[in-house]
Formats: structure tokens, sequence, C-alpha cells
């Protein structure tokens, strides 16, 4: 959803990389989406190259209305689980 029309693979994995710290790999990340996509979460569409040797084309992701209310329902889910952390761990919300 960050990167709205910018939401390819390599991006994707790119974006992962920034925020969460992590590596994905390229099979990881497809098969993950894949899921996604079957449980009606995310859609995508076959957009022309912005190379200018005429690459090939590219997918473009985009999270569905239903993606956006699984989104909203697993981060109350994970907000809930963290009420009350705070003074175990030390910070502040």
């Amino acid at each position: 959803m960050r990167l709205c029309d910018e939401a390819h693979g390599p991006e994707i994995s790119a974006a992962l990389e920034e925020t969460a710290g992590r590596n994905v790999s390229r099979g990881a990340l497809y098969s993950a989406l894949a899921r996604l996509e079957r449980k009606d979460f995310l859609t995508w569409n076959i957009v022309a190259s912005s190379d200018a040797r005429g690459g090939s084309p590219n997918r473009c992701f985009s999270v569905t209305g239903d993606g956006i209310i699984a989104l909203r329902a697993s981060r109350s889910a994970l907000l809930h689980l963290w009420d009350g952390l705070e003074d175990v761990l030390g910070e502040q919300r």
C-alpha cells in the first residue's frame, strides 16, 4: 500500500528489506503474493515496463477492499496483544 503505483516485485522486496530489515527471496515473495491473491487480499495487473530499452511488462500489485479489512483486523489483534506490555518492556507508546 505504501508503494502505490510502484508495487512491483522488486520494489516490494526492497521496501520489506528497508522497513523490516529482512531480505526476502524472490520465491518466498511471489509465494506470499500468490497466497494473498488466492484470499482476495490483493490483485495485480500488467503494466508496460518503464525501461527505455523496452523491457518485459511487469505485474503491479494492489490491495483489495478485503485486504484492507484483513489488515485492520490483524493490526487490531496485534495492538491488543501488546496492550499492557509497555511497563514490562520499559517502553512508552
